[in-house]
């Protein structure tokens, strides 16, 4: 049933400093450790485990409070995800790791970088933004598509939800009931609910920037892809990341919104594995 909290298999559990965190590996070869957005689970990234698992070591978790990971005391801080991000790395044992981030996992993505950019072989960010208040505050349209997200039916709430990661003509395409129930599953949860951690979460996104930062990740090899009709992480926030960071490779989807991974997922793992393979190349011409 779409929203159920499932237990995957392969389920790992690690205790951090302050509580513990569960994540998924699936697949062999270079590892990706794979960070999603507020209100998804780890099974978002399913399009991309199943694409390319057969070449990477995919890791994949539940952000703080979602899933099958408890929330824990104390203020929930894009600092703190990455400490648990860093908390399943260690565990793994490994020593660099490709780290790919959607949205506020994009945020994650980079304060990990920041802190410990010698255990980054690759970063790749997709629909994101270094700052979190940019993404947060609301424009005209992201109000009235989370108006449409939060009020009326539970069907009128899930079209809504929908439209505002879809883009417009895609849902005019297809079956809006189908595409609920396909992204329910992925996001692990039915999108007519709102957990309250969505809004902690979004509080979170709103109290970090590295905007004056970003540019230390110079140097790393660098993937940002955004989504033309993306509300949410438009895509001058992803241009803007990628002028900062020397050497970024900026790719920009015409037909795609925010749940561009997951509508385009082909064509993204293409780019993903090119990316990583040729930051491995890389890595190994440089040891």
């Amino acid at each position: 049933m779409p929203g159920a909290t499932e237990t995957p298999v392969g389920l790992r559990t690690i205790a951090t400093s302050d509580g513990e965190v569960s994540y998924v590996v699936t697949g062999a070869g270079p590892s990706v450790l794979a960070i999603q957005g507020a209100g998804v689970t780890g099974r978002g990234w399913r399009p991309q485990v199943d694409g390319l698992s057969a070449q990477f070591r995919f890791i994949t978790f539940d952000n703080r409070g979602i899933g099958n990971n408890r929330r824990g005391d104390g203020e929930l801080t894009i600092e703190r995800m990455a400490r648990d991000a860093l908390a399943i790395v260690d565990a793994e044992g490994i020593d660099r790791v490709h780290v790919v981030g959607h949205s506020m996992g994009g945020l994650i993505a980079q304060q990990l970088a920041l802190t410990c950019r010698e255990r980054m072989k690759s970063l790749a960010l997709l629909c994101t933004f270094a700052d979190g208040a940019r993404a947060t505050r609301l424009s005209g349209r992201m109000l009235i598509l989370a108006l449409q997200s939060r009020i009326g039916t539970r069907a009128m709430k899930r079209a809504g939800m929908v439209r505002m990661v879809m883009p417009r003509a895609y849902v005019r395409a297809h079956d809006c009931a189908a595409l609920a129930r396909d992204l329910g599953d992925l996001f692990g949860r039915d999108l007519a609910d709102q957990p309250p951690i969505i809004s902690e979460q979004l509080r979170a996104m709103s109290g970090y920037t590295a905007l004056s930062r970003v540019n230390e990740l110079s140097g790393i090899p660098t993937l940002v892809v955004s989504g033309y009709h993306d509300p949410i992480a438009p895509p001058a926030l992803g241009k803007d990341i990628a002028s900062r960071i020397r050497g970024a490779r900026y790719v920009e989807f015409a037909d795609a919104s925010h749940a561009l991974p997951i509508q385009f997922a082909a064509e993204v793992n293409a780019l993903l594995s090119d990316h990583f393979w040729a930051a491995e190349r890389s890595a190994v011409a440089l040891s």
